[in-house]
């Protein structure tokens, strides 16, 4: 065990560990939950540390070997990760956070410069966090690590909308009844079920591509409340043009530091944006789970046998990824709430709830790329019952609501009455009382004209 030392007094520090006292006080104050900051997020982290050790030894503020080796440790992130141990959900704004980066940085700087860990050769708070604060840094990190993890979003958005469009034009010949409050209503292309979600996702795709305008304004240079005390003028003008070279993504200093360091509200704006990608997903998912519901049920998809379904019952197979995707979804969607709600609660200068802001949002974007990723492969093997979806047409009678145009609703609704809802019987019952053609009235119930297909509305 080494000795380290603060202004609150001294603690014991495993030897073989990277980090430090300050790291050490939050894993006594903050009790183990299992919650993991998201990687992209390290990594942002990490090159932000780098982005200010190369701009401040280009300043003349760093001597040449230590800038040297906190960028060499930073460029060790991945063998570092392990020692980011604060959780996120940790007191202070992010302060513990931002130490434990600074710590892990200035012990494997130090042993660069061959010295001891604990010896602090290059310091954590003079050398690693200089001209910094946890108020610019944290939130630029968290920044970073959301447009990274929101191209991947966008990326399976399309993905699965291109998968679904297949299917769409798979099953476009395939007549069947459309349902609402999930009784008969008139008849429907499978194919232009599977289109309509396609079109959801093409809304989401387009939101969640256009948000990132607004996450790229970051308050890095900022340090405490946005002023840049603490931080020269020259630094403070290009810490965002160091950081945007290494990450190689387009962030650039906010017009406003002050209300960039203060205010969050564009974390509920993609929060939202998440949401709504997560109320689609869930329609879909519901949607294939009634439609591939069992032979006594709509039975109109044939549902991959993915895995056994029932422990008791033998053949049974369920819809395990719509019900995988549901649960995912349904916590972004609370995740939305309480994201909101942390985000509003910031007050003054500072948003002391920006750990759990920044994490949850985050766990959303993974929630949502496993749900697309899942629920892209589980659709690439649903195939259509055509069959029972032919079968299920037949049965109903409310593909006849043409007639309608011709006789009136009371008219024909008293025909099905009469004549117990069986369609033929309904059609000779009203040529014969109307004298009407009876094959012009079949022509008028044509259920492909009933699509739209007929109509060439698409």
């Amino acid at each position: 065990m080494r000795v380290e030392r603060d202004f609150i007094g001294e603690l014991e520090i495993p030897d073989n560990v990277y980090y430090g006292i300050h790291t050490a006080r939050a894993l006594k104050n903050f009790p183990i939950t299992g919650e993991k900051y998201n990687e992209n997020f390290i990594w942002a982290f990490f090159m932000i540390k780098k982005a200010a050790a190369i701009l401040n030894y280009e300043l003349g503020y760093l001597e040449k070997d230590i800038a040297k080796a906190i960028v060499k440790a930073c460029d060790e992130w991945k063998n570092l990760k392990n020692y980011i141990v604060v959780e996120p959900l940790s007191g202070g704004a992010g302060t513990s956070i931002n130490m434990n980066f600074n710590e892990v940085i200035a012990n494997r700087a130090t042993e660069i410069l061959n010295g001891e860990k604990g010896e602090y050769i290059v310091n954590p708070l003079n050398h690693v966090n200089l001209h910094q604060s946890t108020n610019d840094v944290f939130p630029t990190a968290g920044k970073i690590a959301i447009i990274k993890e929101l191209r991947e979003v966008v990326s399976n958005v399309i993905k699965l909308q291109d998968i679904i469009q297949n299917k769409e034009k798979e099953f476009m010949k395939i007549k069947k009844i459309g349902r609402t409050q999930l009784m008969d209503a008139v008849p429907i292309m499978l194919g232009q079920e599977f289109g309509a979600w396609a079109d959801a996702l093409s809304r989401d795709r387009w939101r969640l591509y256009k948000v990132e305008e607004r996450i790229r304004s970051v308050n890095i240079g900022g340090t405490a409340i946005g002023t840049g005390i603490a931080a020269p003028k020259e630094y403070v003008l290009k810490i965002v043009n160091v950081v945007r070279e290494i990450t190689k993504i387009g962030i650039a200093k906010a017009e406003n530091l002050i209300d960039a360091t203060q205010n969050w509200d564009v974390f509920s704006e993609i929060s939202g944006l998440l949401k709504s990608l997560a109320v689609n997903l869930i329609k879909i998912s519901n949607d294939i789970r009634l439609l591939g519901s069992g032979r006594s049920g709509y039975n109109e998809l044939i549902l991959p046998k993915i895995q056994a379904g029932s422990s008791i019952m033998p053949g049974k197979v369920n819809p395990v990824i719509p019900e995988y995707v549901i649960q995912l979804s349904l916590s972004v969607i609370s995740f939305d709430n309480l994201i909101t709600t942390a985000t509003y609660n910031g007050n003054l200068e500072l948003n002391h709830l920006a750990p759990l802001i920044i994490h949850y949002t985050l766990k959303s974007m993974e929630y949502l790329n496993n749900s697309l990723t899942a629920l892209k492969g589980y659709i690439e093997l649903i195939e259509a019952n055509e069959k029972q979806c032919q079968k299920n047409l037949i049965n109903s009678y409310t593909f006849i609501t043409p007639l309608i145009e011709l006789f009136g609703y009371e008219i024909v609704s008293e025909a099905l009455e009469k004549n117990d809802y069986e369609v033929e019987n309904v059609i000779k019952y009203l040529s014969e009382k109307y004298n009407k053609n009876i094959k012009e009235l079949k022509k008028m119930i044509n259920p492909e004209k009933m699509t739209g297909l007929g109509y060439n509305l698409k």
